[in-house]
């Protein structure tokens, strides 16, 4: 542990997991997940997200993160390009159509692949700005420039995807959770509809962010 600053460290964890408990694109997405597909198919969409979060985190580390946020074009019609899919995924549940709708028991929806639910979660942590700036501005204050930068950033970055991950459960198992609140006091319909209005606000949250 000589080449981990362990005040640091002990201060990073509590920051993180508060500022990563609070609702944001990721976290509003597994809640909807949550909402219609259940805690485990959502499961895929943490792996896609976490994966774009340790991405991110890496990229910010080594400063690509400054040059993608100083020339934003191709950044932004990324950015664009992922809240149009995620408003369109976000109607079709409203509709109670699609993949990702929950379907009437007589009914039941065509399932989305994991490979769907990976990338949904992939593009929701690539596409976010505020994701980028918030790991510059994050990361350098809680690493000790007199130790070796390597076991520091690999340490910080495998925290912020434990935190990531227990936070992506809290919302999931909450929508789950008001799932079955729903179903109780409207039905299928009103389910979808609650789930599709979450994703379309991630969508224009992501396109106008």
């Amino acid at each position: 542990m000589a080449s981990l600053n362990l005040h640091l460290l002990s201060a990073f964890i509590p920051t993180f997991f508060l500022v990563s408990l609070t609702p944001g694109m990721c976290m509003t997405l597994s809640l909807s997940l949550g909402i219609t597909i259940g805690v485990r198919r959502a499961m895929w969409m943490m792996v896609g997200e976490l994966l774009g979060v340790g991405l991110v985190a890496t990229a910010a580390a080594v400063g690509v993160a400054t040059f993608m946020l100083e020339y934003p074009t191709a950044f932004a019609l990324f950015k664009y390009a992922g809240g149009v899919y995620l408003a369109w995924l976000g109607i079709q549940m409203w509709r109670s159509r699609g993949k990702l709708a929950l379907g009437d028991q007589d009914e039941p929806a065509p399932a989305a692949s994991p490979w769907q639910l990976a990338t949904q979660g992939f593009v929701t942590a690539i596409a976010n700005p505020k994701g980028w700036a918030f790991f510059i501005a994050l990361l350098p204050p809680f690493i000790d420039s007199k130790l070796p930068m390597a076991p520091q950033l690999t340490t910080l970055i495998l925290i912020i995807l434990g935190l990531e991950f227990i936070c992506l459960q809290i919302y999931a198992h909450g929508g789950r959770k008001l799932s079955q609140a729903l179903r109780r006091g409207g039905g299928v319909r009103t389910v979808n509809r609650v789930a599709g209005t979450l994703m379309m606000g991630v969508a224009a949250w992501l396109a106008l962010g």
